[in-house]
């Protein structure tokens, strides 16, 4: 991202009320131009912080919407933008983490392994990839309108897990999968983003979570038990 691409970002992001915003190293740094393209948003801009991944940027977030192209990648679920709305209202009570990628080459597949849903923009196929700071402006807009529902008859929303709790489950069944040599023909990293896609795809409960990482406690100690001396003997 340009440094001049920051403070559009900036500008945008405080148009709609967002104040916090992440960056991912490497990213430019803020100088002239990024302030000059804040325009009364050098607060915001000021404010960015960096990390040095996707995980740890997004780890106390409940549910995280990530913007791709999507092309070739149908095993993600997607929403079109108008549906949006509609899904952050039935989160009332998360915190939602909106990850927008470099222009040129967009969200690596580890990095789409941790997003709970992909927001598809509508843009003409032959030419789809939006200035990253024109992207922010059209998804912020439509996540305000989340808030403009009544939310009348909606249930007491479930406590949702963080990102970086259900990063621990998928921890967790790591250790079990490898210890019942579920990886022994290979391919561990791929295997990982695929259980993640499938099982943990947020947003999932603390529950949900505490489930999760109960089972795969239970197969290492069914495991370590089987393993221990004079297990496994009948009597005579």
């Amino acid at each position: 991202m340009l440094p001049a691409n920051l403070g559009s970002v900036a500008r945008a992001s405080k148009n709609f009320g967002v104040r916090d915003v992440r960056l991912i190293e490497p990213a430019a740094p803020v100088d002239e131009d990024s302030h000059r393209l804040a325009s009364g948003a050098d607060d915001v801009l000021e404010a960015m912080r960096r990390f040095p991944s996707l995980p740890l940027a997004v780890a106390d977030f409940q549910a995280v919407v990530a913007t791709s192209s999507l092309r070739g990648r149908g095993r993600h679920k997607a929403l079109g933008l108008s549906e949006l709305p509609a899904f952050l209202q039935g989160l009332p009570r998360a915190r939602v983490a909106l990850v927008f990628g470099p222009e040129k080459s967009g969200l690596t597949e580890e990095e789409m392994s941790h997003a709970s849903v992909f927001l598809r923009l509508p843009t003409e196929p032959d030419f789809p990839t939006l200035n990253v700071s024109h992207a922010v402006a059209v998804a912020l807009a439509a996540s305000r309108l989340a808030g403009e529902g009544n939310g009348a008859g909606r249930q007491e929303p479930l406590a949702l897990a963080k990102a970086e709790e259900i990063e621990g489950a998928i921890g967790h069944w790591d250790r079990a999968l490898d210890a019942i040599g579920f990886y022994d023909t290979g391919h561990r990293d791929r295997t990982l983003r695929d259980w993640r896609r499938i099982v943990a795809g947020r947003p999932l409960s603390e529950r949900d979570v505490k489930i999760l990482r109960g089972v795969a406690n239970r197969v290492l100690v069914s495991l370590r038990r089987r393993t221990e001396p004079g297990n496994g003997k009948r009597k005579t």
